[in-house]
C-alpha cells in the first residue's frame, strides 16, 4: 500500500479523475429507425348495405375513461372491486415496482459507490519484528469509468424494459377491464337463458300433464306421448347445462373480482355501452399499450447492441481511498497521518475465442427479433380492431333479425297452440312450434349478447380503459 500526504499529490489525481469523466461521453448504440407500419392505412369497409351504426361519442377510446364507457352502476362496482383485487393485475403492478428498481440499480452503476472503510495490516517487519498499518477513511472500489458507453447503454436498456413493464401493467388493466365486462354480461345472458329454460321446462311439463291425461282417456296416441315426454327430458336437460353455466359465470367473475360477489350490489336494466369511434389505424401506434410495450421493449434490445459493442475497448476502473493512516491502532485517530491510495486499472480484450464478436451478433438478433415482434404487435392490433369493425357492422343486424324471428315464432307456436286445440292441426305440427320458438328465443338472445360483447371489444382494443399517469415516469427520466 502506497501512503503519503495528502495536500501535494492527491488534487493532480483528482483533476485526472475529472478529466476522464469529462471524456466520457461516447456511445456505441445504433440509431433505431423504425419501419413504416406494417399495415394498411384504412381499416376494411362495411359490407354493403351494412346498417353500422354511428359513433356515440367522438372521443378516442383511450380517451375515454371506462366510468363513461360503462354506464351500469353494477358493472361499475365490479370493476371499482376488480382494479383493487385482482392478483394479476397486482403482479402486473409489482412487475413495475421491480423493474424501476432495477432499472435504478443500473443508473447507480454510473457513479462511484464511496464506502467507509476501516482496515489493518500485521506482517513479518525486516528486523525480526511485526509491522503494524492501521487506515481509516472512505474509499471507493473498482468505479468504472464510462469512456465508452457500456453502463450508459446498459442504463438504457433497463430504462426501456421498465417503461415496458409499466405499459404491460396497462395492457393487463386494459384486459381485466374487459374481462369483467364481458364475464358479467354473459352472466347476465345466462339468467335470461335459465328464466327462459325454465319457463319452457314448466310449459313443457303442463303440456305432459295433458297428453298423459289424453293418452289414459285414448284421446292422444303413445307417439304423441313419448313426443311430449321427449320435449320434457330435453328442456331438463338444456335446463341443467344452463345451470351449471351460471354457477359457472359466478366462478370466473370471482375469480377477476378476487373476492365473492357483494351481496348488496344495486339493481340494474338493460347494459348501455358507447359506440367509440375507430378512428386511423396510425392512431394505434400510440394508444395501445402493447404496441408500446414492444416499442420500449425494442429500444432495450437496440441499446444492449451499444452495451455489446463496447467491449471491444479497454474497460477502466478506479479504486482509491482517502483517510488516515496509523502503525499504532490505539494513535489512528488522534496522531494518524493523511494518506491516499490510488490504483488505475485498464484491460484490453486481446483474444477471447470470438466471445465479443458472438455477444455483439447475439445483441444484433435480439434487436432484430424485437422489431418482428414490434411490428407483429402492430399487425395483431389492426386485426382485432378490424374484426371489432366487422362486427359492429353485422352484429345490429344479426340482433336485429334474431329478434324478428322470435316474435314470428312466438307468433307461430300461439296459431298452433290454437289450431290444435280446435283439432285443425296436429300434436306434431304443436310440438314443432314449441321447438322452433325455444330455439328462437335463445338466439335473440345469444346475438344480443354477442353484440354487447363486440361493444366492449371494441372499446378494448382500440386502447381504452387506462388514463395516462406521469407519476414515476419524470423521476425515472432523470
Amino acid at each position: 500500500m502506497r501512503t503519503t500526504t495528502m495536500h501535494k499529490t492527491f488534487p493532480s489525481s483528482v483533476s485526472a479523475l475529472v478529466a476522464a469523466l469529462t471524456l466520457a461521453g461516447c456511445s456505441f448504440i445504433p440509431t433505431l429507425e423504425k419501419p413504416p407500419a406494417p399495415i394498411a392505412a384504412q381499416y376494411p369497409a362495411a359490407p354493403e348495405g351494412a346498417n353500422v351504426p354511428p359513433a356515440t361519442t367522438n372521443v378516442a377510446a383511450a380517451d375515454l375513461e371506462w366510468q363513461a364507457f360503462f354506464a351500469d352502476a353494477r358493472l361499475k362496482r365490479l370493476i371499482d372491486i376488480a382494479l383493487a383485487n385482482n392478483r394479476d393485475l397486482r403482479v402486473a403492478m409489482l412487475n413495475v415496482d421491480q423493474m424501476r428498481a432495477q432499472y435504478e440499480i443500473k443508473r447507480a452503476d454510473l457513479w462511484p459507490t464511496v464506502n467507509a472503510a476501516v482496515t489493518g495490516t500485521r506482517q513479518p517487519g525486516s528486523d525480526g519484528g511485526v509491522s503494524s498499518v492501521y487506515t481509516a477513511g472512505i474509499a471507493i472500489t473498482a468505479y468504472e469509468l464510462d469512456l465508452w458507453g457500456r453502463v450508459r447503454a446498459l442504463k438504457d436498456a433497463a430504462l426501456a424494459q421498465y417503461f415496458a413493464t409499466d405499459e404491460a401493467r396497462k395492457a393487463a388493466q386494459i384486459t381485466l377491464i374487459s374481462s369483467v365486462a364481458s364475464t358479467y354480461l354473459t352472466m347476465r345472458a345466462d339468467d335470461e337463458l335459465l328464466t327462459l329454460t325454465r319457463d319452457t321446462l314448466k310449459t313443457r311439463e303442463e303440456s305432459l300433464k295433458l297428453t298423459q291425461l289424453k293418452y289414459d282417456s285414448g284421446a292422444a296416441s303413445a307417439l304423441d306421448l313419448k313426443q311430449a315426454q321427449s320435449l320434457v327430458a330435453s328442456a331438463q336437460v338444456t335446463f341443467a347445462q344452463q345451470q351449471r353455466q351460471r354457477m359457472q359465470d359466478e366462478n370466473a367473475l370471482t375469480l377477476l373480482l378476487g373476492q365473492p360477489l357483494p351481496a348488496d350490489l344495486p339493481a340494474s336494466g338493460d347494459v348501455k355501452l358507447a359506440d367509440v369511434s375507430a378512428g386511423l389505424p396510425s392512431d394505434l401506434l400510440a394508444r395501445r399499450p402493447d404496441i408500446r410495450q414492444a416499442e420500449q421493449a425494442l429500444i432495450a434490445a437496440n441499446a444492449n447492441i451499444g452495451a455489446a459493442r463496447a467491449a471491444y475497448f479497454p474497460r477502466i476502473s478506479l479504486t482509491g481511498s482517502l483517510g488516515i493512516a496509523s502503525t499504532q491502532l490505539s494513535k489512528l485517530f488522534s496522531d494518524g497521518s493523511r494518506a491516499w491510495t490510488f490504483t488505475p486499472q485498464a484491460t484490453m480484450p486481446l483474444f477471447d475465442a470470438g466471445r465479443t464478436g458472438a455477444n455483439v451478433d447475439a445483441a444484433k438478433v435480439g434487436r432484430d427479433i424485437a422489431l418482428a415482434q414490434y411490428e407483429k404487435s402492430i399487425q395483431s392490433a389492426f386485426r382485432e380492431v378490424a374484426d371489432a369493425l366487422a362486427g359492429r357492422a353485422t352484429y345490429g343486424d344479426q340482433a336485429q333479425a334474431a329478434q324478428v324471428l322470435a316474435d314470428t315464432e312466438a307468433e307461430r307456436f300461439k296459431l298452433s297452440d290454437l289450431r290444435y286445440k280446435n283439432g285443425a292441426a296436429s300434436y306434431l305440427d304443436l310440438l314443432d312450434a314449441q321447438r322452433s320458438l325455444f330455439s328462437a328465443q335463445q338466439s335473440a338472445i345469444q346475438a344480443k349478447l354477442a353484440l354487447a360483447l363486440n361493444q366492449v371489444t371494441m372499446y378494448k382494443v382500440l386502447g381504452g380503459g387506462w388514463k395516462e399517469g406521469t407519476e414515476g415516469e419524470g423521476a425515472a427520466k432523470k
